[in-house]
């Protein structure tokens, strides 16, 4: 019979290892279990349909694909790749702590967080937009919301750049989470839905055609992989396998799988983007 103590010292030895490795500016190592297994651990967001999803035990999303993608490339086979939940007040504390490797969880590169942690990427570029039901043209932007019910989750500063910067009227309402939003959408509770323009195309792809994207998107939000601070060994690595999914056409390709039927287009502005942080 194992022992968990046994699993713990083994990990604690691998994130000093890969610690030292960021110092001295060696590649980044992944994980091993206690039997000697080879293993990345990424950190992605479980509840996101379009970018991080949890499906029957089974993982998808555009997040999913550009981090099955890179860890191919790091060479990493599909089954040694062990995808963990990453909330979002959680992602700093799981990279400090050597739970995960790195973290592709809609996960927006600010100075905030390099305090605490590095990025490498970006991925994507995305931009705050709006979600209406699909037969609402009344809101083609968010200078449309004053008198409207707009929806955000809990503690997003989103509807707040909506009130402040747009619509001083608009009337907000918060949910623990995206889906309730949508679902509070549908059936007419509020008027719109506020976040990232991605993940609303994912939302919409999964309403089956009741609900759209605006596709106006008024802010940029830079998705980083979320690596262990000061490791620019593996950041390089990172962003030489993201330049090479979208030479390839991949990236393009698993944006359109995850948005399929919303006409949803990144903003051509910003994206592809040039992934060279944390180098």
């Amino acid at each position: 019979m194992k022992h968990r103590y046994k699993k713990g010292l083994a990990r604690k030895a691998i994130a000093m290892v890969c610690a030292a490795s960021a110092l001295f500016g060696m590649a980044a190592c992944g994980s091993s279990s206690a039997d000697g297994d080879k293993k990345i651990r990424i950190g992605i967001k479980y509840d996101q349909p379009g970018l991080g999803f949890k499906k029957s035990g089974t993982f998808e999303g555009f997040d999913v694909d550009v981090a099955r993608y890179v860890a191919n490339q790091l060479g990493y086979t599909d089954a040694e790749i062990e995808f963990l939940e990453a909330p979002s007040k959680q992602r700093e504390a799981m990279l400090q702590n050597g739970d995960v490797d790195m973290i592709l969880a809609t996960y927006s590169i600010t100075d905030e967080r390099k305090k605490a942690v590095s990025f490498a990427g970006p991925y994507f570029v995305a931009g705050q937009d709006l979600m209406v039901r699909a037969d609402d043209h009344s809101i083609n932007g968010p200078e449309d919301l004053n008198g409207k019910r707009l929806c955000s989750v809990t503690g997003s500063t989103s509807a707040k750049v909506v009130k402040e910067r747009f619509a001083k009227e608009v009337q907000l309402m918060e949910q623990p989470g995206y889906a309730e939003c949508a679902t509070a959408l549908f059936s007419g509770i509020v008027d719109a839905v506020t976040t990232d323009d991605i993940i609303l195309a994912g939302l919409a792809s999964a309403s089956r055609g009741k609900l759209r994207v605006v596709g106006k998107p008024f802010t940029q939000e830079y998705y980083g992989v979320g690596i262990r601070k000061g490791d620019t060994a593996f950041a390089k690595q990172i962003n030489a396998a993201i330049e090479d999914m979208i030479k390839s056409g991949e990236w393009e390709r698993a944006i359109e799988k995850n948005t399929e039927g919303t006409d949803y287009q990144p903003d051509p502005k910003y994206n592809p983007p040039t992934p060279d942080e944390g180098e």
